[in-house]
């Protein structure tokens, strides 16, 4: 590139050459000036921003700051609310599993579990590795992870509840309650020789001493079957348990009970006599499955501990 240059002061016209490196240095130099321009600008407000009164430019990055700060607040606000949800879920979880803790000690029979108490935890401080502060991230992760935890647990002792519950429902309708209070039977189940004929018998329940008038219990829960006078077992109680199961009290002197009524264990049902074929006062007592009858002491030891042990020496 030429470049002539014509003035008055010059007594001819003079030519300037410039090459491709000349405008390239020249191009470069100036973009260095402008860039050393704008360094010095920015440092000199970087640097005098405070001390030079710029109103609008406060209220500019005041405005940006408090927009950024709503947005944080925004962000830890929806995780504060996420986190109440999960929270308020797992209160309920934990209600729900000490009252389902409570009613599975008592169907166990336990009572020095308090649900209600936190459990005693402790330990040595930890030195292998510092310990660390839980992210929002870590903490969220840990509270869903708990909250499975409880809605496992809660279906699992749900499921025990009913197993047991059932257990206790079979346990209250098995004849294992004694039906008098008495210390020892005259007369065992089996063969024995009967007192009228003097020949070998067989005995199908159990004959209790007592005397006349004392109570009679039910031995389990159940339905009165029948209720009223038996040639052979004179005033007589037959209650069915469900299963199959019945149990009858015999030679009773007076009934309390009649037919379709409901009893409870342990209810009384009768007193005591010596009705139908029998020798004196007392309680001749079975328990049949499917008609057929069984050793009512088999179901009455079930309920003594101490008396299976006995037995079993």
């Amino acid at each position: 590139m030429q470049i002539i240059l014509i003035s008055d002061r010059l007594a001819r016209a003079r030519s300037v050459s410039l090459s491709f490196g000349h405008l390239l240095a020249s191009g470069l130099l100036m973009f260095l000036v402008v860039l050393s321009a704008t360094a010095g600008v920015y440092w000199l407000t970087l640097r005098y921003a405070a001390q030079v009164p710029l109103p609008a430019l406060h209220r500019l990055v005041l405005a940006a700051q408090e927009t950024e700060a709503e947005h944080s607040r925004a962000f830890v606000q929806q995780n504060l609310n996420a986190m109440a949800v999960k929270l308020g879920e797992m209160q309920a979880h934990l209600t729900r599993l000490d009252a389902l803790g409570e009613r599975l000690a008592s169907l166990a029979g336990v009572r020095d579990i308090r649900f209600a108490e936190a459990p005693g935890l402790g330990g040595a401080a930890p030195t292998l590795m510092p310990p660390q502060n839980l992210s929002l991230g870590d903490f969220s992760e840990k509270l869903l992870e708990l909250s499975r935890q409880l809605e496992n647990r809660n279906d699992m002792l749900g499921v025990l509840k009913s197993q047991l519950f059932e257990q206790a429902v079979k346990k209250k309708l098995m004849p294992t309650m004694m039906p008098v209070s008495a210390p020892f039977n005259a007369s065992g189940f089996g063969r024995r020789v009967d007192p009228f004929t003097g020949q070998w018998a067989m005995h199908e329940g159990i004959d209790f001493l007592a005397d006349a008038g004392s109570p009679v219990a039910a031995a389990a829960g159940g339905v009165i079957v029948f209720a009223g006078f038996h040639p052979q077992y004179g005033y007589v109680i037959d209650i069915d348990h469900g299963n199959d199961l019945v149990t009858r009290y015999a030679h009773c002197s007076k009934l309390l009970v009649k037919e379709g009524d409901v009893v409870v264990r342990g209810r009384k049902i009768a007193e005591t006599g010596s009705t139908g074929r029998s020798t004196g006062p007392h309680l001749h007592f079975e328990v049949r499955f499917r008609g057929a009858a069984q050793n009512p002491a088999k179901f009455l030891l079930a309920s003594t501990p101490g008396a299976q042990a006995a037995r079993a020496k």
